[in-house]
């Protein structure tokens, strides 16, 4: 299966969505990195994230850059996107070992950290980037970049980030989604 992205909008333009599937990506970056699997599942739903908030730029000449570090194991996480969603990055450490949390789930947050920023370049061909910072909340990623939409462009947002990593290493699924609410969004939309 091929990866692929989509996006759209409500008919009232209220409501806008990413969604995509990163499988192959992903799987690519753990085999070019030698990723041991917290550090895919990070570098993953970073390189997700990057390749759908790539596309919300307009020109072909704009760049994305996403940097994660919350000074955990993992070290800095970073991620070049433009806007057809050509994506690339690379993990700090990308061979980190840790324990899987109760619900069998990989620990990213505590790989990642939560004593640092979530940093997000735009360069839109002008004179400076636009370049916003937020403290990393939860170190999850999906968390962070959805208090980053609320916090440095004022949208509320919700980001769902994954990847599944089979007890081999390699990447069995990987996607995520953001949906946004814009600004003539009504009572009746939000709930």
């Amino acid at each position: 299966m091929k990866d692929y992205i989509i996006r759209g909008a409500s008919i009232d333009e209220s409501v806008r969505f990413f969604a995509c599937i990163t499988t192959n990506m992903v799987e690519e970056a753990r085999r070019i990195h030698d990723c041991y699997p917290v550090a895919t599942a990070a570098l993953g739903r970073m390189l997700t994230a990057g390749c759908m908030m790539g596309t919300m730029l307009k020109s072909d000449r704009d760049t994305l850059t996403l940097q994660i570090n919350g000074k955990g194991p993992l070290g800095s996480i970073v991620v070049v996107s433009d806007n057809s969603g050509h994506t690339r990055g690379y993990v700090g450490n990308p061979q980190v070992e840790t324990r899987t949390r109760e619900n069998g789930k990989l620990d990213v947050g505590s790989a990642v950290g939560v004593d640092g920023v979530l940093t997000v370049i735009k360069d839109l061909g002008l004179k400076d980037p636009y370049i916003g910072t937020v403290p990393i909340v939860t170190g999850e990623i999906g968390d962070d970049l959805s208090a980053y939409f609320a916090s440095s462009e004022q949208t509320p947002t919700a980001v769902g980030l994954g990847v599944y990593v089979e007890t081999d290493g390699r990447v069995s699924a990987a996607g995520g989604f953001i949906i946004q609410l814009m600004p003539e969004a009504d009572e009746n939309t939000i709930s």
